[in-house]
């Protein structure tokens, strides 16, 4: 049966308001996961999520597990609104002939869905890695120096000079254009299609068929708590799945590396060196976290859409006129 068809307003607000209760719900999570993930072996900083969040609050404060949240509340309503309008667009095309959707075309959807969100997604995640990973490099720079300190008498006070220097996305966003043009928001673009694509062909379909077990007949929306959980199993499961991709796009996205860190040149030597220095397990590293961010933020995501806040929005409009 073809996916019933609802109107391009109604996907663009529902799939905005998805977004912006997720993303403040799960932030820190993404933090953390970002700051796990850019940390290689040698200076470590932190050992979980839990211990970089704890050390965050401590050194940067509360707000500072939100830094970079302000690029992703800006962004992710242009962003979701794309992946899950894209995902409705190509879904009902693909039935027009009245059939279900095979599996094949259910992941051909969810292709379409990702390669449309790269758009606003790239320069989203380029803008939220460097605001997300600036209080590690500063923090890992003020450790190096409090021990140079601590063995050498001539390093008294290097400690203390070290300091952060706040950035803001607008500084960051300015600095790329003017230095690479339109292409510096766009640095990693491959790897977020290595992302994203393959994370929509799983999670769409696996969403479809869990979501379906639970109506009850194929003209009746399953119960919002069933919509909820196979968002939140769906995404996870997808997470997961490319979190080694993720590992990849995190590192070739990062203008600034902490000290004695590896610098990269494109995906192939971003995965060799990884692969030779710190090993296959380097890939998994922040999946846990991604695996909590994701489940919520789409759990929460497919609830919104489901329930079609924006319908009723947009339906209360003309009665207000009258």
């Amino acid at each position: 049966m073809a996916d019933k068809q609802i109107s391009l307003p109604a996907k663009l607000i529902n799939g905005g308001i998805a977004g912006l209760i997720g993303v403040t719900c799960v932030f820190p999570i993404d933090l953390a996961k970002t700051r796990l993930q850019n940390q290689q072996n040698g200076q470590r900083m932190y050992t979980s999520m839990s211990d970089c969040l704890i050390k965050t609050i401590r050194s940067e404060g509360y707000f500072g597990m939100y830094r970079g949240a302000a690029v992703n509340l800006t962004l992710v309503t242009p962003e979701k609104a794309i992946k899950l309008a894209a995902n409705d667009f190509f879904r009902y095309h693909l039935s027009k002939d009245g059939k279900k959707l095979t599996l094949l075309r259910e992941m051909l959807a969810g292709c379409g869905a990702g390669t449309c969100q790269v758009i606003v997604t790239t320069p989203m995640e380029m803008l939220k890695i460097q605001l997300q990973d600036a209080g590690r490099i500063a923090a890992q720079k003020k450790l190096m120096a409090a021990q140079a300190q601590l063995s050498s008498t001539t390093g008294a006070g290097a400690a203390e000079s070290v300091v952060e220097t706040r950035t803001t996305a607008t500084q960051i966003t300015r600095e790329l254009l003017r230095s690479k043009g339109i292409a510096g928001l766009y640095k990693g673009l491959g790897a977020t299609l290595l992302r994203d694509v393959p994370f929509s062909i799983v999670y769409f379909p696996l969403f479809a068929n869990l979501n379906k077990l639970g109506q009850k007949s194929p003209d009746v929306k399953a119960p919002f708590y069933v919509s909820f959980l196979s968002g939140c199993v769906a995404g996870s499961t997808a997470a997961v799945a490319v979190n080694p991709c993720d590992v990849i796009k995190t590192r070739l996205q990062s203008l600034k590396r902490g000290v004695n860190e590896d610098t990269y040149s494109g995906i192939l030597d971003c995965t060799r060196k990884i692969w030779q220095k710190e090993g296959p397990l380097a890939f998994l590293k922040g999946a846990y976290c991604r695996a909590l961010v994701i489940a919520p933020l789409f759990g929460i995501a497919q609830v919104v859409y489901f329930i079609g806040i924006a319908e009723f929005l947009l339906d209360l409009l003309p009665k207000r006129r009258d």
